[in-house]
């Protein structure tokens, strides 16, 4: 299944995701907002946008190299000659002078065997390369902030269930306090529910200190902290099949288009390295006006080659073909790497949902029997203990299967991600995105005046930077 075809899978997807509507308090922060608020103020994101415009303004160089060079030179100096002072003592001249003079020079390159030509299509190809980079980089925000929203969920509902700990077990130890003052249970039991009191304290203070670092995660990675946040979305609808993922993610996922672009310039880098050897036209012409009002006009031609170099010309070629082999091998690699990590994603998803269904099992077995020791304890035929460590049993459970949920939310965008599928366009979330190519087209050229500042503007402009 290509990309093209998982369009209609992802926009099922966005219900779930509340990008659409959500029947939760407009109060509430929905996952959705969470990752739009990521994009918006990522500072990883606004770095490598910016490293993309640095990679647009190396095409624009490129070119200019392809263009004539106009050169002015204005010089004013001293001359003093020793060897003439006689005779221009004897014609009554002085042989100290001031000299002036100022000159216009043009030069251009007519023809180089198509080197200048090959170093813009490697710039080109370079900048293709970095927008799937950024590509990467988005996706790695929005992962990471789906990540901080399910673990402020999950640590605040572990928090609450050890809460409700501290307060269940207080109830138990103030029954067995009363029970033992009226000699129905020993001081053991009384110690017994103070021990597991005190822990279940220690595990609240856990739980609250957990809650405070999901938190700070979730600021550092959508801006903010968290104030109230709704119920984590449904799953959004995936692949039916691994291979179905697999397929997708290796013609979708930036990593590999990154490195299909990295073996192109290998490729460029191997021609440019040919075409070092051959010869290169030049054409230049200057004029030049003296202090006197001499001037002067020149043009010419020139035909220039490197018959040798001690051997560098040679070096860089082998080095070209060296790094044409690591980048192809790195593509390969690359595919490598995205079908392990969708492979190991899909299965992740599996085990979750398998602990799920088993920790719910464990959850309605444990509370039947926390019910039926306690009402046991009452009758005298289970300890304070058999009941303490019931309610721990139950507790537990509880809160492995929160751990598992938020693992399984999680689970569901990192197969996204491995597909090259969880980036603002594919989510649909609705807002105005980064054009890649807005900057690049007002550069490409490399026009005279600057446009640097208009264009930047206009970007920023369109996703609210400004």
């Amino acid at each position: 299944m290509t990309r093209k075809i998982l369009k209609p899978l992802l926009l099922a997807s966005v219900a779930s995701l509340g990008l659409i509507g959500s029947t939760l308090a407009v109060s509430a922060e929905t996952l959705a907002d969470a990752l739009v608020s990521a994009y918006r103020n990522s500072h990883l994101l606004e770095q490598n946008r910016a490293t993309l415009r640095a990679a647009d303004e190396d095409v624009a160089q490129a070119v200019s190299d392809l263009r004539p060079v106009l050169q002015w030179t204005a010089n004013y100096g001293y001359t003093k000659n020793d060897a003439t002072a006689a005779t221009y003592k004897a014609a009554g001249r002085t042989y100290d002078r001031l000299t002036a003079y100022s000159s216009l020079v043009a030069s251009v390159t007519l023809f180089d065997f198509g080197r200048g030509r090959l170093a813009v299509d490697m710039k080109k190809e370079a900048v293709l390369s970095t927008r799937e980079g950024l590509r990467s980089v988005e996706q790695q925000v929005l992962l990471s902030a789906i990540s901080a929203y399910t673990s402020v969920k999950s640590t605040a509902e572990q928090v609450a269930i050890n809460e409700n700990s501290v307060r269940v077990i207080g109830e138990q130890l103030k029954a067995a306090q009363d029970r033992f003052d009226v000699g129905e249970v020993t001081k053991t039991d009384v110690s017994q529910a103070e021990a597991s009191l005190a822990g279940a304290r220690a595990s609240l203070a856990a739980a609250r200190g957990n809650y405070q670092i999901a938190r700070e995660s979730y600021k550092a990675a959508i801006g903010h902290y968290p104030e109230k946040l709704s119920a984590l979305p449904k799953a959004p609808v995936l692949p039916k099949t691994l291979d179905t993922a697999r397929t997708t993610a290796l013609r979708a996922h930036p990593s590999i288009k990154q490195a299909q672009h990295s073996v192109s310039l290998a490729e460029l880098s191997v021609s440019a390295a040919v075409a070092e050897r051959l010869p290169e036209i030049d054409g230049s012409a200057s004029f030049t006006v003296y202090e006197r009002g001499t001037k002067n006009t020149a043009a010419g031609v020139g035909l220039t080659q490197t018959i040798y170099a001690g051997g560098k010309l040679s070096s860089v070629h082998r080095q070209a073909i060296a790094g044409r082999d690591q980048a192809k091998a790195a593509l390969r690699e690359a595919g490598v790497e995205v079908s392990d990590a969708v492979a190991q994603a899909w299965a992740s998803i599996d085990v979750y949902r398998a602990q799920i269904r088993a920790y719910d099992e464990q959850i309605q077995a444990a509370d039947i029997a926390y019910k039926g020791v306690k009402e046991e304890a009452t009758l005298g035929a289970r300890t304070t203990l058999d009941v303490l460590d019931a309610e721990q049993t139950l507790l537990d459970a509880r809160a492995s299967r929160i751990t598992a949920e938020a693992d399984l939310q999680v689970g569901y965008y990192s197969l996204l991600s491995a597909m090259g599928l969880l980036t603002v366009e594919d989510l649909k979330l609705g807002i105005p995105t980064y054009d890649p190519a807005g900057y690049y087209n007002a550069v490409q050229k490399a026009p005279i005046t600057s446009v640097q500042g208009k264009s930047l503007d206009r970007v920023l402009s369109a996703i609210g930077k400004n």
